[in-house]
């Protein structure tokens, strides 16, 4: 930064940006405190506002060293007695952007406040989705990395890390270990120790806070070293001389080390879902700056990671799941390697949805496109899809999956650790559900859900009771009582009027890929991929139901024609864009009026 405030033509400025309850009050009054206590003047003002997620507030601080030395040695002309600050940051003219969320850092760079010339950037890599990120039908996430790499470009100095994570770790909040990353990259002219001493002149949760803040000052102090480590292994190239940091590549640790990581496989639901359920191979929140040495070493592990699963998969998969299903996972000895890890997931998930019969059922599909495969040796991308969507349509989101999720015990342990519910301290868990007529119908066995699904008095019925929504106590034995009945009456879901449904359309889409195959696999695998439009309950469900309904159809059509795969994928993301399917319809009908051209211009076309 420009050295001009020392000689008292402007102050030193620093905008935080924060989320409601993260204490970015505190974390200004802390600077504050550290710059009076080293003589500067300081002025801290606050500014409400309105976000997505919670209310967003941007603290502005000034801070003004003395005009002149109290003790004579300085011959510097007073500047004044009584400094005048600002209130609000300039766009340009701020030196240090604190960010204590991602999408925060690009909102700073959005306003200006963060420039290439002139600010230091450090922000938590962490994330509070928008609403908009969390309605969306498809990963609506904000792509973490081209935040950062815009935060980058408009900073003259970034420094990134999951602060809210080291904050956690040490029983703190997330100003703390931002505060240890300000000390950390030595943007402002003070201590470590000065800043700690504000700390402790807070007198409030001192011992976590200073324990975050340490894990703070180190996360920016070692991004500083590797940042000058680049720098210098840069130099080296260019000038031709050899990598200084080189280590002996034999000293390194082969695939098969006793140090290697090992094998993980989640078999519960709570796991097998974020890998059955998400594409995290682009977007996952970073906990490094994407393209430094740390983020190469998180993406080669996760690399790593899923060829030892496949391989595992393939020696011994009867290890990579419970007891009870070790004969079935024997028989993904025999599908295509690149395919066995998903369909391992697949197959936990399905017997935990229902029973080991209906796990059964699903690996027979499975192997249906493992026969058809074309690509065995290699990426298997039909099978392997298959595996994955297969096993998220069989799971689908009923009333029983609802009860058996909401009571299992890991997610009440999840919550505790999340609200860091003490053990002295009591905790209640309130659902609040909102049952459609269409939901409590297809709970129902066949014989009575579909006589009453047409009767207009019972709809009335339904209506009047649920149309306000409930509360539900989950840790109450009332509540908890109700939910287990709900989620043990699992035994009976083949027989209910929703089960029979969604086998009957399973196999229909499962047969359209499987005839296409032999002729098409692209088109067959984007088939397959349709089952992503399928998400939810209630009017959600339906959006997606009649969306399928047409891009089925469009696969239909298109079967036969150049580019057919190529063109039902743009329409898969065109029925992702919006909930009602608006863009799709349009996408379609834009695809008709093409045709009816085309017809019109030449004959039998």
């Amino acid at each position: 930064m420009s050295n001009s405030w020392t000689e008292g033509k402007r102050p030193l400025s620093v905008a935080i940006l924060a989320l409601g309850g993260e204490g970015g009050g505190v974390l200004a009054d802390w600077i504050v405190a550290t710059a009076e206590g080293a003589g500067f003047h300081a002025q801290t003002t606050s500014v409400a506002g309105v976000a997505q997620r919670t209310g967003a507030t941007v603290y502005y601080l000034e801070m003004l060293p003395p005009g002149h030395d109290v003790d004579g040695e300085d011959d510097r002309p007073r500047v004044r007695d009584t400094p005048v600050m600002s209130i609000f940051p300039t766009p340009g003219e701020v030196d240090v952007v604190i960010a204590s969320e991602l999408m925060e850092s690009g909102r700073a760079v959005q306003r200006g406040f963060s420039t290439a010339d002139r600010t230091t950037l450090i922000t938590s890599t962490s994330r509070v989705y928008s609403i908009d990120e969390k309605i969306a039908l498809s990963d609506g996430r904000v792509n973490d990395a081209a935040l950062i790499e815009g935060a980058r470009a408009a900073s003259k100095r970034l420094v990134a890390d999951d602060f809210m994570s080291l904050a956690e770790d040490a029983g703190s909040v997330i100003s703390s270990s931002l505060l240890g990353a300000l000390a950390g990259s030595e943007a402002l002219p003070f201590t470590r120790e000065a800043y700690e001493e504000a700390i402790r002149a807070s007198g409030r949760g001192v011992e976590p806070s200073l324990a975050a803040f340490a894990l703070g000052f180190e996360a920016a102090r070692q991004q500083g070293e590797d940042e000058a480590n680049e720098a210098a292994r840069a130099e080296a190239a260019a000038a031709g001389r050899p990598d200084p940091f080189a280590t002996d590549a034999t000293a390194q640790p082969t695939s098969m080390d006793a140090t290697s990581d090992p094998i993980e496989l989640s078999v519960v639901p709570g796991g097998t879902a974020a890998t059955l359920d998400s594409n995290t191979s682009e977007k996952d929140p970073p906990n490094a700056i994407p393209g430094s040495a740390r983020a190469r070493a998180g993406e080669e592990h996760k690399t790593k990671q899923e060829r030892d699963r496949n391989e595992q998969a393939g020696r011994d998969p009867g290890s990579m799941v419970g007891p009870a299903l070790r004969d079935l996972a024997e028989q993904v000895r025999d599908l295509p390697a690149a395919s066995r890890s998903m369909t391992l997931h697949g197959l936990v998930r399905t017997a935990v949805f229902q029973d080991k019969g209906y796990a059964e059922r699903y690996l027979a599909r499975v192997r249906r496109f493992a026969d058809l495969e074309q690509d065995p040796d290699g990426d298997a991308e039909l099978t392997r899809e298959a595996a994955r969507h297969i096993a998220l349509w069989m799971a689908y989101q009923d009333t029983i999956q609802v009860a058996q999720q909401k009571i299992r015990r890991g997610r009440m342990q999840r919550i505790r650790d999340e609200a860091h519910v003490r053990d002295n301290q009591l905790m209640e868990v309130r659902e609040y559900l909102h049952p459609q007529i269409d939901e409590i119908i297809d709970t129902m066995p066949t014989w009575l859900g579909n006589p009453l699904s047409k009767s207009q008095s019972f709809r009335r019925l339904v209506y009047i009771t649920t149309n306000k929504g409930m509360v539900l106590n989950t840790s109450s034995v009332g509540g908890y009582t109700l939910l287990n009945v709900m989620a043990r009456i699992r035994p009976l879901r083949p027989r209910t009027v929703r089960f029979v449904r969604e086998q009957t359309e399973i196999d229909a889409w499962l047969d359209k890929a499987l005839s296409i195959a032999p002729t098409d696999q692209e088109l067959a695998t984007e088939i397959i991929k349709l089952q992503h439009v399928l998400k939810g309950y209630g009017s959600t469900y339906e959006h997606g139901s009649e969306s399928f309904a047409l891009l089925m159809q469009a696969a239909d059509d298109l079967a036969g024609s150049p580019g057919a795969a190529a063109r039902v994928a743009e329409l898969h993301e065109a029925a992702l864009a919006d909930e009602d399917g608006t863009k799709l319809k349009a996408e379609l009908e834009a695809d008709s009026e093409a045709a009816s051209v085309l017809n019109s211009v030449v004959p039998g076309a």
